[in-house]
């Protein structure tokens, strides 16, 4: 299994997000930690999230990008922007139904050269069971395709 890693940068207010490789539960609790950043920050204009680079992206790191979606609209009113030129990625977004919820364009955008890899995060067991259930709690809400999906997960991890 290839590693995959998340890398952050901030210019002028707009915060950019890339994934590169397999991006999975192992990295959700820095994602969750920056996404809180990103959203405290007085300077927030926009986000953008470049997956071009991305080969994988699992349900947990799905909900907590549907998490930055509902917290971006919340904050400024938008929707960020998702990158994506790979067809399987293409494919996993819309059957989450993500286009409702992100701008999602095909064309890359240019990404500061100060883009610098999300440090890791020590989360324990129950850390990270919450980042996980409220994740997927998210993506269920997006419509009833991912109800449907998500819900015997949705109530193991709540009797956890």
């Amino acid at each position: 299994m290839s590693t995959g890693k998340i890398q952050f940068a901030e210019q002028d207010g707009v915060f950019v997000l890339k994934f590169v490789g397999e991006v999975r539960l192992t990295l959700c609790s820095a994602l969750d930690a920056t996404i809180e950043s990103i959203f405290a920050a007085e300077h927030f204009v926009a986000i953008v999230i470049d997956l071009t680079q991305a080969t994988n992206i699992d349900s947990t790191t799905l909900g907590l990008l549907a998490k930055l979606s509902i917290l971006s609209r919340q904050k400024s009113g938008l929707l960020p922007t998702l990158v994506t030129t790979n067809p399987d990625i293409d494919r996993l977004l819309e059957s989450m139904g993500f286009e409702q919820v992100f701008n999602i364009v095909g064309s890359p955008v240019r990404c500061p050269d100060c883009l610098c890899d999300l440090p890791p995060q020590d989360a324990n067991e129950s850390t990270v069971r919450h980042t996980v259930l409220e994740a997927h709690r998210i993506l269920m809400d997006l419509n009833e395709r991912n109800r449907e999906a998500f819900r015997d997960l949705v109530t193991a991890l709540e009797r956890g």
